[in-house]
């Protein structure tokens, strides 16, 4: 099946075309800029040479109708009809109390999402909008959405509850919901496949570190808890998020700086982490370069991170009364060697034996192992592949109509 994958932001829309029969990416690529001036497309066919446009896009639907265009050019598309699209995969980063699985668009579907705005505000809107583009360019192709929420809907209350009243959960949805679901989700399912391919009585500790970080708890290939919380604002520090705090910090600041709350958030999430602290920036490989070159401060961001990471795979093996692997991935998370060094260092009590050669591995397009051979816990690096869970879930669905 060809699955169109959308990944709509405020003003931008990715797009990767996939032949599910065999994960084949034919085409992927990004409207940038939507209603602002300069907007283009940028197209990459497989096999052929990248393609960019600039064009006039007002808002989500003139760039989805030219993403179609582009797809059925003779010399840059891979289509002949747009109906050899027979389904597209929305990717939505929150689906707050009400979604706990990818569900078909419906009416019904969409008047609930709205619902999702208060606990994403900044990025619901957008996947709201590039749906309703997708459906003005291709009316009669379904689309299904999937959540970076749903795969931690399995964690267990006393995991997902906060301690404030209860009244809080019960009115205004207060809990733990996690992001990245979708590629913790991919990595753990492809570490129980080298594990043997059987979830039942695996323990894996999957760290998606990025710009954005998180870490899951996965017990039986099911979420049991992620650092995560009732925002992306939670857990490790990250580019330019704080992470977890005291609490108290956030009105003592306020006051101190006669901050608004808009401020505040704004401070949490733009202001802080590595580029807070490093005062370098957000870039992981600008604040890895400023600490070879001798700058203690980036030195403290990345090893505040390494410490964090460590802590959260201590505490995971504790809930989950054991472990048996970890992996790593996404931007940092992949290519850093250093972070996973360090996030692995004194774990030697559990069974983890890096191997320091293998960790300085380089650049991969497929899993590394990062374990020594008598390790008795499996380390790996697993690139994610966030793009192919959604046209997989989005194929299941629509096969089933």
């Amino acid at each position: 099946m060809k699955v169109l994958v959308v990944n709509a932001g405020s003003s931008s829309l990715k797009y990767q075309l996939f032949d599910t029969e065999g994960c084949d990416v034919l085409a992927k690529g990004n409207c940038e800029r939507i209603g602002i001036d300069g907007s283009r497309i940028i197209h990459k066919p497989k096999g052929k040479s990248d393609y960019v446009k600039e064009a006039s896009l007002p808002d989500h639907s003139a760039a989805m109708k030219l993403v179609v265009e582009v797809l059925l050019d003779s010399e840059v598309g891979c289509l002949k009809s747009v109906d050899e699209i027979e389904a597209i995969g929305h990717r939505v980063v929150h689906g707050g109390p009400f979604f706990t699985e990818s569900v078909l668009v419906t009416d019904e579907v969409m008047s609930v999402l709205e619902k999702c705005t208060a606990y994403a505000p900044l990025h619901t809107p957008p996947h709201i909008m590039g749906i309703k583009g997708c459906k003005a360019a291709m009316p009669n192709t379904p689309e299904v959405l999937v959540f970076d929420t749903a795969f931690h809907q399995t964690m267990p209350k006393e995991a997902y509850m906060y301690g404030v009243s209860y009244d809080m959960y019960e009115d205004y949805g207060i809990r733990r919901y996690g992001a990245h679901g979708t590629s913790h989700r991919f990595v753990s399912g492809e570490m129980i496949k080298i594990m043997g391919g059987k979830a039942e009585g695996t323990k894996i500790v999957t760290c998606h570190i990025g710009n954005g970080s998180s870490i899951s708890a996965v017990k039986d290939g099911k979420c049991i808890d992620t650092s995560m919380g009732f925002t992306p604002l939670d857990g490790v520090i990250m580019g330019t998020r704080c992470g977890s705090i005291d609490p108290a910090i956030v009105p003592f600041i306020m006051e101190k700086k006669g901050f608004t709350p808009k401020e505040m958030d704004t401070y949490m999430n733009k202001k802080c982490g590595f580029d807070g602290i490093s005062g370098v920036g957000s870039d992981s490989r600008d604040v890895e370069r400023a600490m070879d070159e001798g700058n203690e401060r980036a030195k403290l961001a990345l090893d505040m991170l390494s410490y964090q990471i460590k802590k959260y795979i201590g505490s995971y093996s504790a809930a989950m009364g054991g472990l048996d692997a970890i992996v790593f991935t996404a931007g940092i998370g992949e290519h850093v060697s250093y972070i996973r060094e360090n996030a692995l260092s004194g774990l030697e009590y559990l069974g983890v034996e890096l191997d320091k050669e293998r960790n300085t591995f380089g650049h991969s397009n497929t899993p590394v192992k990062l374990s020594s051979d008598g390790s008795r816990v499996e380390v790996y690096m697993i690139p994610t592949n966030e793009e192919l869970v959604i046209a997989l879930d989005t194929e299941k669905i629509v096969s089933s109509l």
